[in-house]
């Protein structure tokens, strides 16, 4: 979803780096990158065993990403990434079946994507719903299971290098779209089949093979 139907990863990196920073935390700008597709749960601990050597308090975390929560409702709202609307209806037209696999659970997540690309919950696999989350194969495999679809029918977009590994641990052919600040390698280091810089030019590409 952040990153590739959204242009939503700058509204990410800033309240990432703020509720640390009021937690006397340091969060460097790329690791809201790095980590990206993982729960806030597991980002949060991540961080606090780096900083603690330990897990962080479940009060901890409901502060931490309760502050997140607040700042990203405060934050502009994020636009729409190139092309994908028409893609996502250019697919549906086909007869092939769309799920948006995120890390996210904010509270107005099934809204959004309801309103803007027409997902309704059973096509949405987030982090409300997951135990362990990407970088784990597990989002995935749910998305799989409710597509009745084998994995060699199925292809994923990431533009996150623990979204990449999740996919590629699931089995599944995965388009690497490289909309945020890491360089490419994040991407092609984990697996990514195939390589674009922006989701237009992802979009051209699996259009004309669409109408072929």
């Amino acid at each position: 979803m952040d990153g590739v139907l959204y242009d939503s990863m700058p509204n990410h990196e800033y309240t990432w780096t703020h509720s640390f920073a009021a937690y006397n935390i340091v969060f460097p700008a790329e690791l809201a990158y790095i980590n990206e597709g993982r729960t806030g749960r597991g980002t949060i601990n991540l961080v606090m065993n780096k900083e603690y050597n330990r897990d962080a308090t479940e009060e901890e975390i409901e502060a931490i990403y309760g502050l997140k929560t607040k700042l990203m409702r405060e934050c502009p709202k994020a636009p729409v990434m190139p092309g994908m609307q028409n893609l996502i209806k250019d697919l549906r037209a086909k007869g092939i079946q769309t799920f948006v696999v995120t890390g996210s659970k904010q509270p107005s997540l099934i809204d959004k994507l309801s309103a803007d690309f027409g997902f309704t919950k059973e096509f949405v696999v987030s982090g409300a719903d997951v135990k362990k989350g990407k970088p784990d194969p597990e989002p995935y495999l749910i998305a799989l299971e409710r597509s009745n679809l084998m994995a060699s029918e199925c292809a994923v977009v990431e533009n996150a290098p623990l979204g990449v590994r999740a996919a590629k641990g699931a089995g599944l052919f995965c388009y690497g779209v490289n909309t945020g600040k890491l360089t490419d390698n994040y991407l092609t280091d984990e697996g990514a089949d195939i390589l674009y810089h922006s989701t237009a030019e992802l979009c051209a590409d699996i259009t004309k093979h669409l109408n072929q």
